[in-house]
């Protein structure tokens, strides 16, 4: 999806503009996740870009994009530019191989001691 979004409207109000803008991104969002995975992929991750024009478009996290939109809609500013480009992703495990759980050793007490 790449888009630049008008926030002017001759009957639509601002605000109503600003939740229509961040409903068609998460439908596109949740359109990308529900495809078929391919061969050897875990999930689906996100290229994301945002700016006031496409021009000034920067690189931004997916779950920082409802924050951009937030603060357009506090600088009132009539139009931004959203870029988000599905990826495959893989997961990696975290930590090392000597804090799983397995390894730990547990020890009973006896009440008596």
């Amino acid at each position: 999806m790449k888009k630049t979004f008008k926030l002017i409207h001759p009957k639509i109000k601002y605000p109503r503009l600003i939740e229509t803008a961040k409903s068609e991104i998460r439908k596109y969002i949740k359109r990308e996740r529900r495809k078929t995975l391919p061969e050897g992929v875990d999930f689906w991750d996100f290229d994301c870009k945002f700016g006031d024009t496409e021009a000034e478009a920067q690189k931004v996290h997916l779950s920082q994009l409802t924050e951009c939109i937030d603060r357009i809609a506090e600088k009132q500013l009539l139009s931004f530019y959203v870029e988000i480009l599905a990826k495959s992703g893989y997961r990696t495990k975290k930590g090392s191989e000597n804090s799983s759980p397995t390894s730990l050793e547990f020890k009973r007490f006896s009440e008596t001691e």
